[in-house]
């Protein structure tokens, strides 16, 4: 499997570029434009390089976008995407790990996390739920991407092949079961709300805060 994000062409090397976001943005932003509130601040939990960030922002004026994540070459890529942007509904992106116990955000409208799951220990998806249930309002979103497996749905050949080289780089990594995602979510106070299909064998899951 490639890097997540590769260096991109020209700078000093402080702007990254994930070649799947420019495949996935606009899929996910339809969704998104049905998902998100209309007005509000959304925490982007593992931003990567920023790209989506700046894309989203740009989609939805009406929102303030607060981009985080816990490698700092991220951040870096971050605040390249954002200055390049100029958009004034950018915020400076955060250090946040997910896992963490307390997060360096108080409270949000809205909580998107986009391909972080599958490429991160169990315990950064249960921190995710668990800072999803401390930050949002009641009936406030939480919204993720990426592939799962589900027990009703044969896995495509491609992801049974994603799901097992994840596992050679890291053995806490891998797809998810949903069930145990929804179950999780449930345990946290986070109602599930939609699952939607996406392009190249990816969902979209909506949980409210309850």
């Amino acid at each position: 499997m490639t890097q997540p994000w590769l260096a991109e062409d020209g700078g000093a090397g402080a702007k990254r570029h994930a070649p799947a976001t420019m495949r996935n943005r606009d899929a996910i932003a339809a969704v998104l434009a049905d998902w998100l509130p209309p007005a509000g601040t959304v925490l982007e939990v593992a931003s990567g390089s920023g790209e989506h960030a700046v894309h989203f922002a740009a989609a939805f004026p009406g929102l303030s976008w607060q981009p985080s994540d816990p490698d700092p070459a991220a951040l870096t890529s971050i605040a390249a995407w954002r200055a390049e942007a100029g958009l004034a509904n950018v915020a400076m992106p955060l250090l946040l790990d997910a896992a963490a116990p307390e997060w360096p955000v108080d409270a949000a409208d809205a909580l998107l996390c986009i391909n972080m799951v599958h490429i991160s220990p169990w315990a950064a998806t249960l921190g995710l739920l668990a800072g999803a249930r401390r930050i949002l309002p009641p009936g406030a979103p939480l919204i993720l991407y990426g592939p799962y497996v589900e027990s009703e749905v044969e896995t495509a050949p491609s992801n049974l092949a994603f799901d097992r080289s994840l596992k050679e780089r890291n053995a806490d990594w891998g797809l998810r079961d949903l069930d145990a995602v929804k179950a999780a979510a449930a345990e946290a106070g986070l109602a599930f709300a939609e699952r939607r299909a996406m392009p190249a064998n990816n969902l979209m899951l909506l949980f409210h805060r309850r």
